[in-house]
């Protein structure tokens, strides 16, 4: 029996999607008139918490570039040439807003020049204890970088993060949907075999989809806002939330006009995921992983699992990746297996780290991140990435254009890579 569609008819949909892209408008007028505002004053006061910190040189002479979130909710850019170190601090600055911030930069993040007045330490949180557990267990410190990264989204230091582009892991390290399916899928099937006996000796007339359910999605909420909302993550959550609702509800999960309604909804919510890089590049794979599936249905299910999905989207992924960033190497070619071992390797290094014993894979990781050394620089042009787009956005209808765009992806492929 065929379950029901999200949308009943086609008209439903496009009168759902109007409503909502006359609300994202109306959001968008109000966000300029907040933006004019914030530009034609000479200065502001404000109270800021450092985000990062890191020292750069130009013309011979050294700063401090500082990445900080105010308490307005703005998140912006500033330079400091203060020999005081300024991470992890709570600073009340004067920056002075002028015409050169774009409205696209106030909704993302912006610079800005400022003047710091005072800095105190931030108190210490749980998510700091947690940051430094994790960091002790590691002697490397891109290491560190990179376990507090994949597990509480905070900045991977420079090295380490062209090394992952060159290997083509840089959605692994980014908190995304891939992680968040992860942990749904470990809380998920963890709670059930707990749940399950309990259930049928006191409650067989109780539904585990809502009950355990209902607790990961909790769980989830909370892990999101311990890690500061990454927008990628949001959208995942969004995600994984409708997804939860509609599979209770026996309706239809993978399906385009469910994808669009929940970027409508996202950007009406959060304007600011409109100048999202993470944002878009994670809507994509999305819109591929579903473009796949769609045609892929007659398959056997670990077959789409470990061959379709990890390596049909590495491949379709390759112009709207290399359209932002040019950066290309041999190594890149990992990617779909990196994928699928990153799949046991993240709860189990969650566990290891857990009982400290996180060290265990430090030399074999140390070892993959120095394989790549060289690269080249290969930039889709704009007019091509535009085609790429358009047929791809066909091929949600037409079965050719979906054989299309996997021969334009992987001649792309075999261009930038032989």
């Amino acid at each position: 029996m065929e379950k029901p569609k999200f949308f009943e008819t086609e008209k439903s949909f496009i009168w759902t999607a109007t409503v909502l892209l006359l609300f994202l408008f109306i959001r968008l007028f109000f966000e300029y008139l907040s933006y004019r505002e914030f530009t034609s004053k000479p200065f502001y006061f404000t109270h800021a918490n450092i985000l990062n910190a890191y020292e750069k040189t130009k013309n011979g002479k050294q700063y401090t570039v500082l990445k900080l979130r105010s308490d307005e909710g703005f998140t912006f850019y500033t330079t400091s040439h203060t020999k005081e170190d300024l991470a992890h601090k709570r600073v009340r600055l004067q920056i002075f807003p002028n015409k050169g911030i774009s409205f696209k930069d106030y909704l993302g993040m912006f610079y800005v020049k400022s003047r710091i007045k005072n800095a105190e330490d931030l108190p210490s949180t749980f998510k700091d204890e947690l940051l430094e557990k994790v960091a002790l267990q590691h002697e490397d410190p891109s290491l560190q970088s990179f376990y507090n990264a994949i597990f509480f989204a905070t900045p991977v230091d420079k090295a380490l993060r062209e090394k992952i582009t060159l290997l083509g892991a840089s959605h692994l390290v980014a908190l995304s949907g891939f992680h968040l399916g992860i942990l749904w899928g470990l809380i998920y099937g963890l709670l059930l075999i707990l749940y399950k006996p309990v259930q049928q000796k006191f409650f067989p007339y109780r539904h585990a989809l809502f009950d355990v359910g209902l607790i990961v999605i909790i769980v989830l909420a909370v892990y999101l806002w311990f890690v500061d909302f990454p927008p990628s993550l949001v959208r995942s959550y969004a995600m994984v939330l409708a997804g939860w609702i509609m599979l209770l509800l026996g309706i239809e999960l993978l399906s385009f006009t469910f994808l669009t309604t929940i970027l409508l909804t996202l950007v009406v919510m959060f304007p600011s995921l409109l100048v999202s890089l993470s944002f878009w590049l994670s809507i994509a794979g999305v819109f591929y992983i579903f473009l796949l599936l769609q045609y892929s249905k007659e398959y056997n299910k670990w077959v789409i699992s470990l061959l379709f999905i990890p390596f049909g989207i590495a491949i379709l992924m390759l112009p709207v990746v290399h359209y932002i960033f040019g950066v290309t190497s041999s190594y890149q070619l990992l990617s779909p297996l990196l994928s699928l071992l990153f799949i046991p390797f993240y709860p189990l290094i969650m566990f290891v780290h857990l009982i400290n014993f996180g060290a265990v894979l430090d030399v074999s990781l140390l070892w993959l991140f120095s394989l790549p050394s060289e690269s080249t620089d290969n930039i889709l042009p704009l007019w091509l990435m535009l085609l790429y787009i358009s047929l791809s956005i066909g091929a949600i209808w037409k079965k050719k254009l979906f054989y299309a765009v996997i021969g334009v992806s992987s001649g792309y492929g075999v261009y930038i890579f032989i």
